[in-house]
């Protein structure tokens, strides 16, 4: 963003505040942009709030504190601050961080929809399973998968009709780990590897996949709570941060569509439980930068992150729903 589109940007901040009727002015046919001087911050600054002042009939402050919010919202400015007597600071957003931006948006406007497509509209996708327990369950997760990418799954079973779904059967029973368990343990290996049944999918550590994945999920909801108690929330906004754990959940984030079409392009439930817990695995690396620490006041870097915490849990929640699993917010 150049000065001169920056200029106007201020301008129809203050057009925007002039009609919700927050300030009281003819809107100025120019703002004045320049890099901050001594004491200033960021990219930019302006002294628009002190050039309205006078006729809004108010504190410089007061006008800085009223436009800020309208700058922040506008694409492409990361963060705005306010200094001196009044000066509004521009930092502006580079393109990854819009990016970034841009996928946290996305999946909390789509919540639970997020990654569901038409790849598969209008088909019809028949599964023929044998009468066997994972087969069944493995079944019951592609009616949903395939019904997220527009597609429609009818299930029957053999009658002497060739089967197209024949996952390794389990060794034994899995009602003893319970529903939420015993699904995980079927659905979490591929077709062609044989499921373990053991208590191993029940331990709350991290050497278990479903735990760590139902973890991140009950994390993402108590980051949000726990942001409320001091006081701030979470906004998808520009903001640069470098850090490779945020990349590489929003990486992980970028890549659920992807995983969850094929999944239902490949009926492969697994390849989308696999995908959840690279998710959680990101959030699980991410979830203690996310909140202020000590006496440090909450930042547009810390909204940020909320933001993208908050996301990655609608992503799994989402992607726990369409395997039948539960995913509480407390565990």
């Amino acid at each position: 963003m150049t000065p001169v589109e920056l200029s106007r940007t201020v301008l129809r901040a203050v057009r925007r505040a002039v009609d919700e009727g927050e300030l009281s002015v003819v809107v100025p046919e120019r703002a004045v942009v320049t890099p901050p001087g001594p004491g200033g911050c960021g990219d930019y600054a302006t002294n628009i709030a002190l050039q309205l002042a006078r006729p809004a009939g108010r504190p410089p402050l007061q006008v800085a504190e009223i436009l800020r919010p309208h700058l922040s919202r506008t694409e492409g400015v990361a963060e705005v601050e306010i200094t001196g007597p009044g000066f509004l600071n521009i930092h502006l957003a580079d393109a990854q961080a819009a990016a970034t931006a841009a996928v946290v948006r996305q999946v909390l406007a789509e919540r639970e929809r997020y990654g569901h497509s038409r790849a598969l509209d209008g088909q019809v996708v028949r599964l023929c399973v044998p009468y066997e327990v994972r087969a069944e369950v493995v079944a019951d997760a592609l009616v949903r998968i395939v019904a997220s990418q527009g597609g429609r799954a009818e299930v029957q079973h053999e009658h002497g009709e060739p089967v197209t779904l024949r996952p390794v059967p389990a060794p034994e029973d899995p009602a003893p780990l319970g529903l939420d368990a015993a699904r995980w343990a079927l659905l979490h290996p591929a077709g062609r590897d044989r499921p373990r049944i053991t208590a191993d999918h029940l331990v709350q550590r991290a050497s278990n996949p479903l735990f760590r994945v139902r973890y991140a999920h009950a994390r993402s909801r108590a980051l949000l709570r726990n942001a409320a108690d001091l006081g701030f929330g979470s906004a998808a906004e520009a903001v640069p941060d470098a850090d490779d754990l945020v990349t590489d959940l929003v990486i992980a984030l970028a890549d659920y569509p992807r995983a969850l079409t094929h999944a239902a392009i490949h009926r492969a439930p697994d390849r989308l439980a696999r995908h959840l817990v690279t998710v959680a695995d990101a959030l699980l690396a991410l979830q203690h930068t996310v909140l202020p620490r000590g006496e440090e006041k909450p930042t547009a870097a810390h909204r940020s992150r909320l933001a993208l915490a908050d996301a990655a849990g609608t992503v799994l929640a989402g992607g726990l729903s369409l395997l039948g699993i539960d995913a509480p917010d407390h565990l």
